[in-house]
């Protein structure tokens, strides 16, 4: 998709479709700068047709007016009016009406648009442009690669082309297009990679793209193979992949800002398809199963935008442990014993929790070779975190107060909100093995804790903060921008962590 800007009069622009965008207030919908449009709007409240709602749209089909200099002698096919509704305008709602917009845009068929930023709301056309490209992007997205094109199939249309915005501030408007597209991208990116089926995607396919992502972007990316790990001792990685043909990958993407700066270490937990191993998961709902990888998937993404915005502020390494599930010949029973990478051994009292088997190698590894000054993990972990706050909401864990204050606004200012849970050495006693260090599961009760209890043993007192996903990673909360299947959660919520850390 590309996005221009023009402050040009509106008559001058041809092309498939015109955008404007009205408040509703006290049953009042705000004026458009086209005469002709704003009667037309009035007459449509008036019979009950529009009203302004957030996201609500109302298309008409102009006449050509060849010998007229007025808005509404536009060559434009059609002309499309969004609502703003009367909520205080946030970022959540532009990115929803940029999502609705997409999506209206689409089943018109629609290809190239242009949008007329609406004035008079108390935000820069800077912050209008950036979250309602956002919105767009995100709500356009589809994911056809394995499918053949239809050209009935409105599914499967052709999606947004180009996009022309109109405002006065165009440095401003540029600024915020960029923000927006950064941001958009990576979540796609992330989107992509979660819809690959586990067959074609799998530890080899992070490092592949790993790779990619770095060179492109002048990061450094390294891997650790089956060897190094044997070597080094990581039994997470190594006993949960011992199911699987696939041999397990730990890839590592850094990014140096060349100051003198804090360094904020990422882990995804990358496992490319879960099966449960041995205690093997119910045939329903085990296709999903392929998403169990969307923590990995939101750290290469970030990495990817942080490659494109260059932060000063911070260094960032992103890691990603990347393994598979499966009931194989070798593979782990319960009631085994491994030992971690730090030397920790642990019973694996079900293989179902493999998840932080390999997310705790990570951790170890990750803060004694990169020496970081904060850590957030970002893992599908636990279905306990679904039962407790369904698909709206990210489980947030942590030992550290400010870190975890600090991404709780940013999630909601992002529109992926968190909860804080607890810790404490109440839900530490549930891991308690009698034959090793620890138990990988601590029971039923407190399910998404006693996990984060597991992890924490692995990151010692460095500031740290778990995103338990697994509850928003698919299936989320329905919005406008979001697909049915993987949602990208958590990749806006780093990103805007690490592009206004300083303040």
């Amino acid at each position: 998709m590309m996005i221009t800007t023009t402050a040009h009069p509106l008559s001058e622009r041809s092309g498939d479709a015109l955008v404007y965008f009205v408040r509703e207030r006290n049953g009042k919908i705000s004026s458009c700068p086209d005469r002709t449009l704003n009667i037309l709007i009035k007459r449509a409240q008036a019979a009950g047709d529009f009203s302004a709602k957030t996201g609500e749209t109302l298309i008409s089909y102009p006449l050509v007016q060849t010998n007229s200099t007025t808005p509404a002698a536009t060559t434009t096919v059609r002309i499309m009016v969004v609502g703003l509704g009367s909520d205080p305008i946030d970022e959540e709602l532009l990115r929803t009406v940029g999502g609705n917009t997409a999506q209206a845009l689409v089943k018109t068929r629609a290809t190239r648009p242009g949008l007329i930023l609406p004035t008079g709301l108390r935000r820069s056309e800077e912050n209008l442009s950036r979250h309602l490209v956002e919105g767009l992007i995100l709500g356009d997205y589809r994911f056809h690669k394995y499918q053949k094109a239809q050209e009935d199939d409105e599914e499967k249309g052709r999606g947004l082309e180009t996009i022309q915005i109109h405002g006065r501030d165009l440095p401003g408007i540029k600024k915020g297009i960029r923000t927006g597209l950064v941001f958009a991208h990576a979540t796609c990116q992330a989107r992509d990679m979660a819809n690959e089926p586990g067959n074609l995607w799998t530890p080899d396919q992070f490092e592949e793209e790993g790779r990619r992502v770095a060179e492109k972007y002048n990061l450094t990316c390294e891997v650790l193979d089956r060897p190094q790990m044997e070597e080094m001792g990581m039994g997470g990685l190594l006993g949960v992949s011992r199911g699987s043909s696939q041999p397990p990958k730990l890839v590592s993407l850094t990014y140096r800002s060349g100051k003198k700066v804090p360094t904020l270490l990422l882990v995804g937990k990358g496992l490319t398809f879960d099966s449960g191993g041995i205690s093997i998961k119910p045939g329903e709902g085990m296709a999903d199963m392929k998403y169990d990888m969307c923590g990995g998937a939101a750290v290469l993404a970030a990495m990817q935008a942080i490659g494109e915005l260059q932060p000063e502020t911070l260094d960032v390494v992103g890691m990603i442990p990347a393994s598979e599930n499966l009931p194989g010949p070798d593979a782990l029973k319960p009631g085994d014993i491994i030992t971690q990478y730090n030397g920790t051994t642990v019973e694996v009292a079900n293989t179902d929790a493999e998840g932080r088997l390999i997310l705790a190698d990570a951790l170890a590894y990750g803060i004694k070779t990169y020496q970081p000054d904060y850590v957030i993990d970002i893992a599908t972990l636990t279905g306990a975190a679904i039962i407790g706050l369904g698909h709206h909401t990210t489980a947030l864990l942590g030992n550290d107060d400010t870190l975890a204050e600090k991404i709780l606004k940013i999630s909601e200012r992002c529109g992926e909100p968190c909860w804080r849970l607890p810790l404490g050495k109440e839900y530490r006693k549930q891991l308690k093995s009698k034959v090793a260090d620890l138990k990988n599961i601590g029971g039923r009760p407190g399910g998404t804790i006693t996990a984060a209890c597991f992890l924490e043993e692995f990151v010692g007192k460095t500031p740290w903060v778990h995103l338990d996903i697994a509850g928003t990673a698919w299936n989320y909360t329905k919005k406008s921008y979001i697909p049915e299947g993987p949602s990208g959660v958590g990749v806006r919520t780093i990103i805007e962590l690490i592009r206004t850390w300083a303040t």
